[in-house]
């Protein structure tokens, strides 16, 4: 009997984790219906982070929220027992922009920021944040609004919304700040090391990307440094250099600064909300996947995540994806004995990602009747 733990993100713009784990499954089986499947869908602490503990038997919960900028959106966390899962994608990220039309100035963490706060309403005292995906260059200053903290101008009044917004700010209020949140312990799934300010940090290297000109860079760096400067006064502490406070338009600086939060890559902590080592026991063969696999995966994706974890556990992985722009060296090097690619079956782009489903059926027949693909297993225990 082969066990075999499939364990993909998501195909984006195509698939979820769960249909791609679902189509995949379905293959195998039909190629060789006395394999045992367990389904594990993963995610690299961006977006489909929820979904994922929600597959592992976290409970979900809805909660009304507003998107990046202001609007209302309906947006979800996973809980267990005293521990949430936040998924800052789903409240106040780029896909949340009405229209599309992005908003550099003005968008804000706040809607994360509530969803944090019913989290810990609701008993939470550990809260795991994923980020990615943020429409926002704030600071984290609008998650911090939404937990009680006031930013004031120089004649006391609340500053706005918004990273252009911290351009006036004077002073930061921290003494109705939740107190859940300074009680709980938040860890933020993290996978870049920029700092908050300077060439290399949030408003340099992403801003652009959520649709800041060049003159509106010059009005968010500005910005931030403020923030930095009214934060620290208020703290004690300066983070602004710290690797990884420059995540999620600096939604990490805030974070860390005022909630004490701390940072863990993203895939090892998704790997570690659904207890993929538990899962991996007994396991023969592990399948993993995204839908393109290129030199982005090789930092901190999920696939490569999977792989390492499946090979220190000495079981051979396979990976399935849309695309597959790595070399033979590149996957072995990552512990993935052979991909298969939607674009071997569909060369055009459209159809690969219209009937990637089907697709992914089809390659799974051909892994279950290919025997040959298991003969990794007789490495096992090498390193």
């Amino acid at each position: 009997m082969t066990r075999v733990l499939v364990a993909p993100d998501k195909f984006k713009g195509s698939l979820t984790a769960a249909e791609v784990a679902d189509a995949l499954a379905d293959g195998l089986l039909a190629g060789d219906p006395s394999w045992v499947i367990d389904r594990v869908p993963v995610a690299d602490g961006g977006d489909g982070t929820v979904a994922a503990a929600v597959a592992a038997g976290w409970s979900p919960v809805t909660v009304a929220t507003t998107g990046p900028t202001g609007r209302p959106v309906t947006s979800s966390y996973a809980v267990r027992g005293s521990t949430a899962v936040v998924e800052l994608a789903s409240a106040v990220g780029l896909v949340l922009l009405p229209d599309g039309v992005a908003d550099p100035l003005g968008a804000s963490t706040f809607g994360l920021g509530t969803v944090v706060r019913h989290a810990l309403e609701g008993g939470a005292r550990e809260i795991t944040v994923g980020l990615g995906g943020s429409a926002s260059t704030d600071g984290g200053a609008g998650l911090l609004q939404a937990l009680g903290v006031r930013v004031l101008d120089a004649d006391g009044n609340e500053v706005a919304r918004g990273g252009a917004a911290r351009r006036r700010a004077a002073r930061v209020d921290l003494t109705g700040l939740h107190p859940a949140a300074r009680a709980a312990h938040f860890r933020l799934a993290c996978d870049v090391d920029n700092p908050l300010l300077g060439p290399t940090g949030a408003t340099a290297v992403y801003a652009s990307q959520k649709g800041a000109a060049a003159e509106e860079l010059v009005v968010l760096e500005d910005a931030m440094t403020r923030w930095a400067q009214v934060v620290r006064a208020a703290t004690g502490r300066d983070d602004s250099r710290v690797a990884g406070a420059g995540a999620a338009g600096g939604a990490a600086f805030g974070a860390i600064s005022v909630l004490g939060a701390d940072t863990r890559p993203g895939i090892d902590t998704v790997l570690g909300l659904v207890d993929f080592p538990g899962r991996l026991a007994g396991a023969d063969l592990v399948i993993t996947g995204e839908g393109s696999l290129d030199e982005q995966s090789l930092h901190g994706k999920a696939p490569i995540g999977v792989a390492t974890e499946a090979r220190r556990a000495g079981i051979p992985v396979l990976a399935v994806c849309g695309r597959n722009l790595l070399s033979d060296i590149q996957l072995h090097s990552a512990g993935i004995s052979a991909a298969y690619a939607l674009a071997d079956l569909e060369p055009d782009l459209h159809r690969s990602i219209r009937d990637a489903a089907e697709l992914l059926r089809r390659i799974g027949c051909t892994i279950a009747a290919s025997t040959a693909e298991l003969a990794p297993l007789s490495t096992r225990g090498e390193s």
